[in-house]
């Protein structure tokens, strides 16, 4: 099954709360899921594919030792790809953070932030074989 996007911007969604991009808080029992997915995007733009950094979200939001996470691998990778999961539009990222997500042509994804000059490039259209898609709304209109 193919996961990821190729040649896309992902923008905020329209009931978006912030203005600017916001690095996703900590909880006191560690990193958050959209924190794991902005640590891994920030820390390597065009790094990873989206079906990357969901697999790699899942794993690590788990908070297994090393020794564990190898010894469960095939078990995690089945119980994974076992069942349909969202897309990153619906990561909290586009959602409520105020980060713009590009997957290149290799589908390797880069965050813009919203309030950056290539954000407005992009959500425009004015990027040439980019599509544009909006992430999914908070809330139902």
């Amino acid at each position: 099954m193919e996961w990821n996007y190729y040649n896309t911007f992902i923008a905020v969604s329209d009931d978006c709360p912030v203005e600017y991009g916001a690095v996703p808080p900590d909880k006191a029992a560690g990193k958050t899921k959209p924190g794991i997915e902005y640590d891994m995007i920030a820390g390597e733009p065009y790094a990873h594919t989206q079906e990357e950094i969901l697999y790699e979200t899942y794993v690590r939001h788990k908070q297994l030792s090393p020794e564990e996470r190898q010894a469960r691998e095939a078990e995690m990778r089945a119980e994974f790809y076992g069942k349909p999961k969202a897309c990153m539009r619906a990561s909290m990222l586009p959602k409520k953070y105020g980060w713009g997500l590009h997957f290149n042509a290799e589908g390797k994804v880069a965050l813009v932030p919203k309030e950056s000059e290539d954000y407005g490039r992009f959500a425009d259209g004015e990027v040439e074989g980019v599509k544009v898609l909006k992430a999914m709304r908070n809330k139902k209109a």
